[in-house]
């Protein structure tokens, strides 16, 4: 993408036809008094699931499948973040047709940032911007299946997604986490404590950068 400043990787027909077609018949209801409906799941390094809002086996299955190529991906956008893997986070996050999320560049602990559009068939996609309060962006269409990837850096990485007015967004995000913070803002040459004290000083932010991109 020659626009930004970062790099974003594209991959259509990321899931398998068989892993596509499970995350879409899953039976969720939105949460009530948000318009951002988060079901989380963690899977450590060791392949514990610390936490899981779905089917135990389904997270084991897609840890299975995609972790590997995963960790390629990072390689491939920030080498030197590898070694500091710790978790993965595997979320369902539906998006209210009339929602907006702020423009962000993600929470430190996020290595590689990830989504994969699921549903309905046309939607948004992912915007991303040069600066955060830029006008001028790039927009990576909605496509089903299609995995959008980037390595978050401290004000950098600027992006935000939201619904497209006519039917919620059903995605797939898929982050490699850490809990080396400091290290990360080492390997990001930032500044660790006031990178840090950003996102705890925002607890709106800070809730939902977790999960979403």
């Amino acid at each position: 993408m020659t626009f930004l400043n970062y790099k974003v990787e594209i991959i259509d027909n990321f899931l398998s036809d068989r892993d596509f077609e499970e995350l879409n018949n899953l039976k969720l209801e939105k949460k009530l008094n948000t318009k951002i409906s988060v079901f989380n799941n963690i899977i450590n390094k060791n392949n514990e699931i610390e936490n899981s809002c779905l089917n135990k086996n389904l997270i084991f299955n897609l840890h299975k499948n995609y972790h590997e190529k995963m960790i390629n991906i990072l390689n491939k956008l920030n080498p030197k973040k590898v070694d500091l893997y710790d978790y993965s986070d595997l979320s369902i996050i539906i998006t209210d047709k009339n929602a907006k999320f702020p423009v962000h560049d993600d929470t430190p602990n996020k290595l590689l940032s990830g989504v994969i559009y699921l549903k309905p068939e046309k939607n948004c996609g992912t915007i991303f911007f040069k600066k955060k309060n830029g006008k001028k962006n790039e927009v990576i269409d909605w496509k089903q299946n299609r995995g959008v990837f980037f390595s978050r850096i401290e004000r950098k990485t600027w992006h935000t997604f939201q619904g497209d007015g006519v039917s919620d967004r059903v995605a797939l995000v898929y982050n490699l986490n850490t809990t080396k913070i400091s290290d990360v803002f080492k390997v990001e040459e930032k500044n660790y404590f006031f990178g840090n004290l950003r996102y705890k000083i925002n607890p709106y932010l800070n809730r939902y950068l977790n999960f979403t991109i």
